[in-house]
């Protein structure tokens, strides 16, 4: 009889013991389930990294080659700068010369000299327009060819000054033609000007456009690594903080099923104990739910 006693006892405890295997084999299988998605979740964030950063690689590039476009340009800009002032002093010296070799022209060098001052003040001009280019090569072509233009000018006036000293009639002629075309040069200078300043203000708006990208990448991948630590922190607390009072529960249960209860009060302090697991296992899912919504909250931000 007390064998009999001690196989049944034994008998019981193997049930137990195989019911609570199939409850942590299940459990397991969840738990691998859970893993295999957030795996999956991984491996997605980790591609959306790897662009995000191929993207900020390029963008990086663009902006070397952007540097080294202005570098170029601003050594441009100083030979031209010196060009013009070689130009300036050639000129200044022609019109002394001007100036000595004939007393009649003297109403010839006055004019003259109002059209070399407007040629230093077009040069000033062009000085200030090419420190305020940026990326233009275009323009800056175009600036080339007009400085050409205006050397072939320069020695085509000189060689007009010296028929001039002969030929004064002719050579009023030829300057009131050649005050038309500043006027035209002036006026082209003008529209190129205003071009190059709309030009730059658009640069500043996609400068500060590539800013506040980088910003918000920053922010997002920010975001990214506290959404991945909550999905492990959730899967932690779910595998842990479940786990206790579901199996407090389900053995209480066991007992109270399969297993005679000698007194009302054994019946109560078991009842009082699966009540007790039931409450911490409502608490943790409102902490769980609650968790979960923030976690939301952030997911939005990292997909947007």
């Amino acid at each position: 009889m007390i064998a009999n006693k001690e196989l049944v006892f034994q008998n019981l405890e193997k049930e137990k013991r195989a019911a609570e295997l199939i409850i942590a084999n299940k459990e397991l299988a969840f738990q691998n389930l859970e893993k295999e998605k957030r795996a999956a979740e991984l491996i997605i964030a980790n591609k959306e990294l790897a662009f995000q950063n191929q993207e900020k690689e390029k963008r990086a590039a663009e902006l070397i080659i952007a540097n080294t476009e202005l570098a170029f340009q601003n050594d441009e800009k100083e030979k031209r700068a010196a060009e013009l002032i070689i130009a300036n002093k050639e000129l200044a010296f022609q019109n002394e010369e001007k100036e000595k070799r004939a007393n009649e022209l003297i109403i010839a060098n006055k004019e003259l000299a109002f059209q070399n001052e407007e040629k230093e003040k077009r040069a000033a001009e062009l000085i200030i327009a090419n420190t305020e280019l940026a990326f233009q090569n275009d323009e800056k072509e175009k600036r080339a060819i007009e400085l050409i233009i205006a050397n072939r000018e320069l020695a085509f006036q000189n060689q007009e000054k010296e028929e001039r000293a002969k030929e004064l009639d002719l050579a009023n002629k030829k300057l009131a033609f050649k005050n038309k075309e500043r006027r035209i040069q002036t006026a082209e200078l003008n529209i190129a000007n205003r071009a190059l300043l709309f030009q730059n203000e658009e640069k500043e708006k996609r400068s500060a456009e590539l800013i506040i990208a980088n910003q918000e990448l920053k922010r997002a991948e920010e975001y990214q690594k506290e959404y991945i630590n909550g999905l492990e922190e959730m899967m932690f607390m779910t595998s842990h903080k479940v786990r206790q009072p579901v199996a407090n529960i389900l053995g209480l249960s066991y007992l109270l099923n399969n297993q005679s209860v000698n007194s009302p009060d054994e019946l109560k302090e078991s009842l009082d104990y699966i009540k007790q697991s039931a409450l911490s296992l409502d608490t943790f899912t409102k902490e769980l739910t609650q968790f979960i919504f923030n976690l939301g909250e952030k997911g939005k931000i990292v997909f947007k």
